[in-house]
């Protein structure tokens, strides 16, 4: 399967396809033409699929040398780039040369970031390895890196000049990293796909999510390339993509990065959005049991026990939806369709309470 995304600063394709890692070095050498290569990984990635990928760019002619991270998320930080940084330099990497990004959403993340800022930019490629990686964060250009005041907090929009996706290297990820990237395909099914909704509704787990994982990342990938298509700067329309996560920002914030992961934080943060809003009329009765019903199948939290709603509100001020006293969320018509409200951060409170 292949889409192609076509934007007024570049156009890439992403293919879909089992099996495709074994043919990385074909596929660089069609996008690519001869240069030195670094390939960003983390720990864990590189120790399963980091001497394959490798060794196939190498074997098209290319220099290509492989850098790795500490897996998690608080290797997505600056000091982790300026490392990046420092090797770039070491191994005399100009902007002819290219970065081959291999992982999931953290090294994604990370290896845009320093590729979109080293020498003022780098061409780089996305091989995404985790469910969310590949039906999210590795499509749309967008970088960053955390602080200690937010998520994502210092970042960019670079568009990579393509993506690889090999739905095989799912069969590797623990369960936890399997439910994860569901809520992703969850939130993509909830605001633009009702066709993709009644797919997850005949799954019966997480397990036979895996049977059709093909299917279900292009359908958020066609999702996701309209919506980018449409606003690659996230000033309008892309903002429905955020459903769920300007709660789930803050929860991951508030109780630590990678204590709760960020798909269960959005899973939260979806549920804790949708019930304050059914209570104000703000979106149709049943919404909530619906999608309760359909994260809960897939083992997914959708609420938490101790809920410190003035620390989550404190987290939520430094929001990059946020301007001035007010905040942009997210809500749903119906399933399938989602609308964006403006509304002021003492408005927000509401939507925080339990």
């Amino acid at each position: 399967m292949k889409l192609s995304v076509n934007l007024p600063t570049k156009s890439y394709d992403l293919l879909i396809e089992k099996g495709s890692l074994n043919d990385v070095g074909k596929w660089v050498s069609t996008i690519w033409d001869k240069r030195q290569i670094v390939i960003i990984s983390d720990e864990n990635v590189a120790s399963i699929y980091g001497d394959l990928v490798q060794k196939k760019i190498q074997a098209q002619g290319f220099d290509a040398s492989l850098f790795t991270i500490p897996p998690g998320e608080t290797s997505k930080s600056l000091e982790m780039a300026e490392k990046l940084y420092e090797f770039l330099a070491s191994k005399n990497m100009t902007r002819k040369d290219g970065i081959v990004i291999l992982g999931g959403g953290v090294v994604g993340d990370l290896g845009g970031f320093v590729a979109s800022t080293y020498m003022r930019g780098l061409d780089f490629l996305q091989i995404p390895t985790t469910l969310l990686a590949q039906v999210d964060s590795s499509i749309g250009g967008k970088t960053a890196v955390n602080t200690k005041w937010a998520k994502n907090l210092v970042g960019t929009f670079a568009q990579p000049d393509g993506v690889l996706i090999d739905p095989n290297t799912l069969l590797t990820l623990e369960d936890r990293r399997i439910r994860e990237g569901l809520a992703e395909v969850v939130k993509s099914a909830a605001i633009a796909d009702l066709e993709l909704w009644h797919l997850l509704k005949d799954l019966e787990n997480e397990q036979s999510a895996l049977n059709v994982s093909e299917e279900i990342i292009y359908a958020c990938c066609k999702v996701k390339r309209k919506v980018v298509e449409e606003d690659e700067r996230d000033t309008g329309i892309r903002l429905i993509l955020n459903f769920g996560h300007t709660i789930g920002h803050a929860i991951e914030q508030t109780y630590g990065y990678g204590v709760i992961t960020h798909g269960e934080a959005v899973a939260i943060g979806m549920c804790q959005i949708t019930k304050q809003a059914e209570k104000m009329g703000e979106m149709p009765k049943g919404t909530l049991k619906e999608l309760e019903e359909m994260l809960s199948k897939f083992h997914l939290p959708t609420t938490l026990d101790d809920w410190q709603e003035e620390a989550l509100f404190k987290a939520l001020s430094h929001d990059k939806k946020t301007s001035g006293q007010s905040i942009r969320i997210i809500l749903l018509k119906e399933i399938g369709e989602a609308k964006i409200e403006r509304i002021t951060l003492d408005e927000m409170k509401s939507y925080l309470k339990r």
